[in-house]
């Protein structure tokens, strides 16, 4: 009974992120759906992201969290366009909470719309919201073991963030492992070793962002 339960919902969900997929075709907009576990530094690397892209690329973007809109706070002060999505409690976004929020962003105006999705390792990787792609972003204090624990996150990205690189030196963290594990479990997949605060590797990231939207 629980499979078929589950299986109904991902159903259910599938057609409207189908029906979230055409109106970003329609309306020509890049869709990334950006996960990570809480605290691996999502905000922080759309914050340098943003910076990077707003003179050139129009941004928007949908913040999803339990609760709080202090991410939303930080992407409205770059002056692009955001919505917060509150889930209440559910560990994820859904397609239909997107599709209920899309008349309050100009997305036809837009270039790529950014989804920052509910921190978590499991449940954001299984639902589809009508993107282009997922992005999983791991910083190295989560430890290396993570990619062989969440196989899912890995399997359904396209690119795998590395973040916080600066603290290597102080961390018994191997960033190999992590790339070894990942490609793995996902022979395609594009890795980016980053650090927000220091700049590293974030205009590589940004450039390969620019040739998907180009």
């Amino acid at each position: 009974m629980k499979l078929k339960v589950t299986t109904n919902i991902l159903t259910a969900n599938e057609k409207i992120a189908e029906g979230n997929e055409k109106i970003f075709a329609d309306a020509g907009v890049f869709v990334l759906n950006l996960m990570s576990s809480p605290g691996a530094g999502k905000t922080s690397l759309l914050e340098q992201t943003i910076i990077r892209l707003k003179d050139r690329v129009k941004v928007g973007v949908i913040e999803g969290d339990i609760a709080g809109a202090d991410d939303a706070m930080r992407i409205d002060a770059l002056g692009v366009p955001v919505v917060q999505i509150n889930t209440g409690g559910a560990c994820h976004l859904d397609a239909n909470m997107i599709n209920e929020v899309l008349g309050d962003l100009p997305i036809a105006d837009l270039d790529i719309l950014v989804i920052e999705n509910v921190g978590n390792l499991v449940c954001p990787a299984e639902f589809k919201l009508g993107e282009h792609m997922k992005v999983a972003v791991l910083s190295i204090t989560e430890g290396h073991d993570k990619p062989l624990k969440y196989p899912v996150m890995f399997q359904e990205s396209k690119a795998l963030i590395i973040n916080k690189i600066d603290l290597k030196p102080f961390l018994d963290v191997d960033v190999e492992k992590i790339r070894r594990d990942a490609i793995s479990l996902n022979p395609e997949i594009t890795i980016f070793e980053v650090s927000c605060k220091t700049g590293e590797g974030l205009d590589a990231w940004v450039a390969w962002i620019e040739t998907l939207i180009s």
